[in-house]
């Protein structure tokens, strides 16, 4: 089997990818950036596809942090936004973050059925193609998307990590996936200020966590997955040793 990457969006298309590929849930603004630097910090992360379902698990866990927002207002009951940089200056890292999000954390959400989940960034981009490849012939990259559309910085985000694996070997699944590679792989991070997420971050006061994304590339030579509703961290050292070549799928 000729290896795959396909890039997709919107929580909706996640379905298409459940046998046998690996997904990559993209949302740089914010959810998977907020996730991967809250276990970064050392805190336990559980994303929750809606804001019933966040209160409802956090009944089951000792001193959770709630953080979402909708349409810009701070949820009735969470503490937080959905804010990479609150979370990152935050010193109760004790407690465990339940995070929701519009689309982002539904999209994790829809991948759990997958192969396998992950979660990638502007953060740790560079971190996931050695990983894949290693262990996922078929890998959708999937950006959540908001409001039907395919953000620019998820588009980058995407087409870095499906570039990175096209450089070893893999090919694009469509011509949507080669198109969205060919225009942005070597984009600079801040192409992304034309993105109506950005707008949505300057209308509302939350140009920190604006900053904190654009302040805070490619630093983490990790990989973050999903596994049992929890986002752990496999460190670089372990998480891109090869593996066994019966172990992989082809």
């Amino acid at each position: 089997m000729k290896r795959r990457v396909v890039i997709d969006y919107l929580p909706e298309s996640v379905c298409r990818y459940r046998p046998g590929w690996a997904v990559v849930v993209v949302d740089v603004i914010r959810a998977t950036t907020t996730a991967i630097t809250a276990v970064v910090s050392g805190r336990r992360c559980f994303p929750a596809p809606s804001v019933e379902a966040a209160r409802s698990l956090a009944q089951y866990i000792d001193t959770p942090l709630l953080a979402g927002e909708s349409s810009g207002e701070l949820l009735p009951g969470f503490e937080m936004d959905n804010s990479p940089a609150q979370v990152a200056s935050r010193s109760d890292t004790y407690r465990p973050l339940v995070l929701v999000s519009s689309s982002g954390t539904r999209a994790i959400h829809e991948a759990i059925g997958c192969e396998a989940v992950y979660l990638g960034c502007y953060r740790n981009y560079s971190a996931l193609p050695g990983y894949l490849s290693i262990r996922h012939p078929r890998v959708a990259v999937v950006g959540a998307g908001s409001k039907g559309e395919f953000r620019e910085e998820d588009q980058i985000c995407c087409a870095w990590i499906a570039a990175g694996l096209m450089r070893k070997g893999y090919l694009a699944e469509n011509r949507q996936t080669q198109t969205i590679a060919d225009r942005w792989h070597d984009a600079t991070p801040d192409a992304c200020l034309c993105s109506r997420s950005v707008d949505f971050l300057k209308r509302t006061g939350r140009l920190n966590d604006l900053d904190f994304i654009l302040g805070h590339i490619d630093d983490l030579q990790a990989v973050f997955a999903v596994r049992h509703g929890e986002v752990k961290m496999l460190a670089a050292d372990r998480a891109l040793q090869p593996v066994a070549a019966d172990a992989l799928q082809t």
